[in-house]
């Protein structure tokens, strides 16, 4: 009876869950996902489309999330910024988080099947990508621009779900959505120069240093602007959505003064705070236009 009283009850798994997966990164590719729909509907999506859409990218966010923690659990508690996470400090098994991976994919495929042909049989795809993406980091510096893949494919599968079919407009977006991703998961990847480095874990800053390491994010952020206006040339885009990609770019440039090779105290502030910011703002702004247009 005693060890029933200790057992952690569902709520707290829950939290556990929704921390392990860092539930509230969600407004990194969401917005994407809203501002894509908006635009291939040109005004207020369908609640069907909405609908499943957004189940697929609960439930592909989540399975990817799951495995890179079930993935990458052993580096994890050698690191000592990541050690206190769930499975490496026993508050989650790897059995717990596999079944979660499992359920949450399970969604992703169901969803995928009530839209295009083109989504509905391209979804091994993308989840050999959020899976693969882990072990990138075992063996290339370029392992950022395994997220830049994952995240560049919501505005090309938001299209397709709709439309099956694909034009040059969402494939910039997507283009700018990943290059945007691989630049702030490189500020990201300073906090553990030092780890990696002795660890055998690639990155950029590992390979090159803080101050490359945070001049490529810059040209990646700076690719990320050229592509959304690329995109708009091939979308009937007005005033609001340029507004959208210099609020973008003016707060891009604020995240950038926030960290330094010679202070990155701020880069949690710079890459939690200021990237939802970022999208939600764009977003905005885009959503914005396609109603008032």
């Amino acid at each position: 009876m005693a060890g029933l009283a200790t057992r952690p009850g569902i709520w707290h798994k829950a939290t556990l869950f929704a921390e392990s997966i860092r539930i509230e990164q969600i407004v990194f590719a969401f917005p994407f996902a809203c501002l894509t729909l908006f635009l291939v509907e040109d005004g207020v999506p369908g609640w069907r489309n909405a609908l499943w859409i957004a189940l697929a990218m609960t439930g592909a966010r989540s399975a990817g999330m799951a495995a890179n923690r079930l993935i990458d659990a052993e580096i994890d508690g050698r690191n000592p910024r990541t050690a206190g996470r769930a499975i490496p400090k026993g508050f989650l098994d790897r059995r717990e988080m596999l079944v979660f991976t499992i359920a949450s994919s399970a969604i992703f495929i169901v969803a995928t099947f009530q839209m295009s042909t083109w989504v509905a049989y391209m979804w091994p795809v993308a989840l050999v990508a959020l899976t693969f993406y882990p072990y990138l980091k075992r063996f290339t510096w370029a392992c950022h621009f395994g997220l830049s893949v994952v995240y560049g494919m919501v505005p090309i599968g938001v299209w397709l779900a709709v439309t099956n079919e694909l034009t040059w407009g969402p494939v910039l977006m997507g283009v700018g959505a990943g290059a945007w991703v691989a630049g702030f998961d490189v500020i990201y990847g300073t906090q553990d120069i030092d780890f990696d480095r002795t660890s055998g874990v690639h990155s950029i800053p590992a390979r090159f240093g803080l101050t490359r390491a945070l001049q490529a994010a810059k040209g990646f952020h700076l690719c990320t602007v050229a592509a959304l206006l690329g995109a708009s040339i091939y979308l009937d885009v007005g005033a609001w959505y340029y507004i959208g990609v210099a609020a973008f770019f003016l707060l891009v440039v604020y995240e950038h003064r926030l960290v330094s090779p010679r202070d990155l105290s701020r880069v949690n502030l710079a890459f939690f705070n200021m990237n939802g910011i970022i999208s939600i703002v764009f977003s905005l702004f885009v959503v914005a236009d396609v109603l008032v247009g």
